[in-house]
């Protein structure tokens, strides 16, 4: 796994705001169990593109396993408001679903 942690970082040096490329690295840490630096690199998706709308997901996520709820709720939420700009009504539905089970 650190073999592909590796490869993303490489490519990130070229293009360090490529929002695909860090959801990518994202998700290998979250596999690794390194929540911090998952959540360092969703966080710089979000930064770098709010529109964005998989790392809405996928942080909230790592915020509920972490107890985090409050951001988590947050997240979802925003991610919704995203979704919906962009009329991604599956992504929409996800993170609905998602933030439903969690709030309610």
């Amino acid at each position: 796994m650190s073999d592909r942690i590796e490869k993303l970082k490489t490519f990130l040096k070229d293009a360090p705001a490529d929002c695909f490329l860090n959801h990518a690295l994202a998700m290998e840490y979250v596999k690794a169990g390194d929540e911090v630096s998952a959540k360092k690199h969703f966080e710089l998706n979000l930064n770098n593109d709010p529109g964005y709308v998989a790392t809405y997901y996928h942080l909230a996520k790592l915020l509920e396993r972490v107890g985090d709820t409050e951001n988590a709720i947050s997240i979802y939420e925003k991610g919704m408001e995203q979704a919906k700009a962009a009329k991604d009504m599956h992504s929409y539905s996800e993170l609905q679903s998602a933030y439903e089970d969690l709030v309610y």
